[in-house]
């Protein structure tokens, strides 16, 4: 609840109640999580604040995925009113992640999934572009916006142990495989909202600074060599031949690692909303 302001001959106006998701206070700001779907509720008057909305990272296959779309907006008037947040799963093998939206103020763009390889199958667009697949498909892929980055590709190398691209981030892109033994790194995702994730405990906290919606990083298709660095932000860890990958992180929109050859792959990192105004 914010506190009554005396108005015109000192009549106090009635304060602004605001409920939903789970509250967090620090700095002077208060700040409402969403992890799952939900309701803003305001009541009592037009409330200032600022929103950070997070789609659902991509899933993967031999090429890392894109990061869930992410989207700030600052200094929102929203009325007294209920405003339906649905929060964005993360994708499955070979799937795009699928969008968060605010009610009917913006959509956050899922991310896109890796390319696959023994179906020649192309990166998926999204908040940030899947990264290519091994099987030496050049085309980058962009992300949505200003929403993240593109996809990285395998570098046109196409010799043994066969590496692949990492999918974008929502602060950099994917990386290009860089040798036939070391995949594309996960694009970084943003810490434009540290503040936000050392008031929550979100995102990711690398050494005091918070990333959300990273990529995940490109497989290295048979056993041999060494995947790229997963995307600050929740990115997963692409896998070298039949070992595991990791998934994305959940509610940092973080991209799923590539999957090498009989590899086990996760899920992308599922999305986040959180609405901040002054305690």
């Amino acid at each position: 609840m914010l506190n009554n302001v005396v108005g015109i001959f000192g009549v106090p106006i009635p304060p602004i109640t605001v409920t939903g998701g789970t509250l967090y206070t620090s700095g002077g700001f208060n700040y409402r999580v969403f992890t799952g779907n939900g309701s803003l509720v305001i009541s009592g008057g037009t409330l200032s604040c600022d929103v950070l909305i997070i789609a659902g990272g991509g899933g993967a296959q031999s090429g890392g995925a894109g990061a869930g779309g992410l989207v700030g907006l600052s200094s929102q008037s929203l009325a007294a009113s209920t405003y339906n947040i649905t929060i964005g799963g993360g994708g499955a093998t070979s799937a795009n992640g699928t969008n968060t939206t605010f009610s009917t103020l913006t959509t956050a763009t899922g991310g896109g999934a890796g390319g696959a390889d023994s179906t020649l199958t192309p990166a998926g667009s999204g908040g940030s572009g899947g990264g290519g697949g091994a099987s030496g498909l050049q085309t980058t892929v962009a992300g949505t916006g200003s929403q993240g980055n593109n996809g990285g590709t395998n570098g046109g190398i196409l010799t043994s142990p066969f590496p692949a691209g990492g999918g974008g981030g929502a602060g950099a892109a994917g990386g290009n495989a860089t040798s036939s033994t070391v995949s594309g790194v996960g694009g970084n995702g943003s810490a434009a909202y540290s503040s936000w994730g050392l008031a929550t405990s979100t995102g990711q906290n690398v050494s005091g600074t918070v990333y959300y919606a990273g990529g995940g990083s490109g497989a290295i298709y048979f056993s041999g060599g060494t995947p790229g660095a997963a995307g600050l932000g929740g990115g997963g860890t692409g896998s070298s031949g039949a070992t595991a990958a990791t998934g994305g992180s959940q509610n940092t929109g973080g991209g799923a690692g590539g999957i090498g050859n009989g590899g086990t792959g996760a899920n992308g990192g599922s999305g986040i909303v959180i609405v901040r105004y002054a305690a």
